[in-house]
């Protein structure tokens, strides 16, 4: 008996050693994740807004005024997938729900990875990984404009047709969703906005399309050519800090979730170790009785 109760006393330390370590994992979480949400939210007002400017600016041009490579549809024969993921696990279904979309994505599609979860998967399952970023807790803008550029020269050259981000869209610090984002072409950038606002419940009012007459001076070319790869990059970096608010948040949650599982354990290891306690002494005490007895 006495072996039993040291097992149960070894798993008893064992279970609140794992406790104070979820625990120190938890507030560390929370303490990132509440940044995170704050500047992903932030930015989506600037994102819309500078949505429907290019959309507004391009309603006013004509096929034969202004020509940008990102405003107009090709042949899709390759697509190519932005997929999002994070560096570390112990973050939940994070992760699984990001790769259960990326099983309907065509075997022909290239990759690009932000994340070591997400680059390990596509070698694991041999999808085309072009290339493999690294991305700060903080998501500095000097990070995005390199992955920015690998992903236009890509577009550009024609090694893929389309651009589209895989990652995880922040709701709340419960709900995080995973969503399939297109963003190059630009061909129908109105529809692809609207789209977005009514995912996310209608919370970003639309600014219209401004119906006056735009003048342009020097030229369209000189004033609008940046403004397609701006709006790119600024796409990019949204879905970035979406993607690091989910990931902080969806970790806070499971390891909130395991140090109450590990509290729970503990009651039930110490009642158990109690009932066995009880019943060694309850033993011992029946043992000295009957050699008493026996005299």
């Amino acid at each position: 008996m006495a072996k039993g109760l040291r097992e149960i006393n070894n798993r008893i330390k064992s279970v609140k050693s794992t406790a104070q370590i979820t625990r120190a994992m938890q507030l560390v979480a929370a303490s990132k994740m509440k940044r995170a949400q704050d500047t992903a939210l932030s930015g989506r007002d600037y994102g819309y807004l500078l949505a429907d400017i290019l959309d507004s600016t391009l309603s006013c041009i004509g096929e034969n005024d202004y020509a940008h490579p990102f405003l107009h549809y090709r042949e899709v024969k390759t697509r190519g997938i932005l997929l999002v993921t994070t560096d570390k696990g112990l973050c939940g279904a994070l992760n699984a729900n990001l790769y259960r979309l990326l099983a309907d994505i065509p075997k022909t599609a290239k990759f690009v990875a932000v994340g070591r979860k997400g680059a390990q998967y596509l070698a694991r399952i041999g999808r085309t990984l072009l290339a493999e970023f690294p991305v700060s807790d903080r998501v500095e803008f000097s990070e995005i404009r390199i992955i920015g550029e690998y992903l236009k020269n890509q577009y550009l050259d024609g090694a893929v047709d389309t651009i589209e981000i895989l990652h995880s869209r922040f709701k709340n610090t419960l709900v995080q969703e995973a969503v399939l984002q297109p963003v190059l072409p630009l061909a129908n950038i109105h529809a692809m906005v609207e789209m977005t606002r009514a995912r996310l419940g209608g919370n970003i009012a639309s600014a219209g399309r401004d119906e006056r007459e735009m003048t342009f001076e020097p030229s369209v070319a000189e004033i609008l050519d940046q403004l397609p790869f701006l709006f790119l990059r600024n796409t990019l970096y949204r879905a970035l800090l979406e993607a690091k608010a989910s990931e902080h948040s969806a970790r806070m949650v499971a390891m909130k979730s395991a140090t109450d599982n590990a509290q729970k354990i503990t009651e039930s290891l110490t009642l158990e170790y109690n009932k066995a306690r009880q019943a060694s002494i309850t033993q011992e005490i029946n043992e000295i009785t009957a050699a008493s007895l026996m005299r």
